[in-house]
């Protein structure tokens, strides 16, 4: 008995230590990127969950300048790639070059590309063709890449921070299905307030501005990854978790008025997500469990890029956002 609960001492004292270092975290980022707290949150709720972010919304909302500022106060390695209609798999994994060797013989050499890093911005994901937005699939389910029949493990951490441009957009390809369902969350980015506005003016065209500064030591997102998986989660919220997720597929478990509008809906993977999500949001706020209120607050980035509503829901002028609005309803 006395292990058990020596054991939640030292859980609660990691707790403690962590989301003080986290709110400092936020505090950081926050003087880089100005009123988007709610991204700010989901963008490390992503990152603490360990998964992929997607970030949705117009250009010069800040979105390349936020994954930057975030791999400086990861102190994570980071690297850039922008997505064109050109670009071919090889620009991002990499690829063998034949060389020739002192001695005069041949042989291949992999050339790693971009992706061998630990926080890779894909930047405007969707303007790439569909052929090379899937050469990310494998790097980011697996966390490793195959070239010429060989794997190459990428570093750890890893994490994939992606921005895409909406849809109706000019020059922009959808993104499959297969590769929106391994984004952790789809992250909306949308307009500043006035304020938040005005702070930004402020800030950014003076003669100095001001610069990102690393705030975690290389291991700590590590320590924290592992401890978001340790987060107690009680049967109330894996049974929201289940309910919401279930109702959300053609034909399911929730309202016959809500899943006629649902074409396909969110897989397992997509309640796994929500699990690690809540859990990840309930440190960050120094929490020593997460509630259905964060069931709530994530369901809508969980779920909006894992559904497809029929042509009939479109047509009367429904959105996922209308329905996952009313599927969390009875969580409230």
């Amino acid at each position: 008995m006395a292990n058990v609960s020596d054991g939640r001492e030292a859980l609660v004292q990691e707790i403690d230590r962590l989301g003080a270092r986290l709110g400092s975290l936020r505090s950081a980022i926050g003087e880089m990127v100005f009123g988007q707290e709610i991204v700010i949150e989901q963008a490390l709720v992503t990152l603490l969950a360990g998964g992929h972010g997607l970030l949705v919304g117009v250009p010069g909302l800040a979105k390349t300048r936020l994954v930057e500022t975030l791999g400086t106060v990861l102190g994570l390695e980071e690297r850039r790639v922008q997505f064109t209609p050109d670009l071919m798999p090889a620009d991002i994994l990499g690829s063998e070059v034949l060389e020739e060797g002192e001695d005069g013989r041949r042989g291949f050499r992999f050339v790693r590309g971009p992706v061998f890093c630990q926080l890779l911005m894909a930047d405007e994901i969707n303007r790439a063709s569909p052929r090379t937005q899937s050469a990310l699939l494998q790097a980011m389910q697996e966390g490793e890449v195959s070239i010429a029949g060989q794997r190459h493990p990428l570093p750890r951490p890893f994490h994939v921070l992606a921005t895409q441009n909406p849809l109706e957009q000019e020059g922009t390809y959808p993104l499959p299905e297969a590769q929106l369902d391994r984004f952790l969350l789809e992250i909306n980015v949308d307009y500043p307030d006035r304020a938040a506005e005005r702070q930004m003016l402020i800030a950014t065209t003076g003669a100095g501005g001001a610069t990102a500064r690393r705030v975690l030591e290389p291991g700590e997102l590590a320590q924290a990854q592992g401890l978001v998986r340790r987060l107690p989660v009680g049967e109330s919220v894996v049974d929201g978790i289940l309910d919401l997720v279930r109702s959300a597929r053609p034909g399911g478990e929730g309202r016959a008025d809500l899943t006629r509008l649902i074409a396909w809906g969110p897989g397992p993977r997509a309640a796994q997500a929500l699990m690690l999500a809540c859990r990840a949001r309930a440190l960050i706020d120094g929490r020593f469990a997460p509630s259905k209120d964060d069931v709530v607050a994530l369901a809508a980035p969980i779920l909006r890029h894992r559904m497809a509503l029929t042509f009939a829901a479109r047509a009367e002028g429904v959105t996922v956002g209308h329905v996952i609005e009313r599927l969390v309803e009875p969580l409230r």
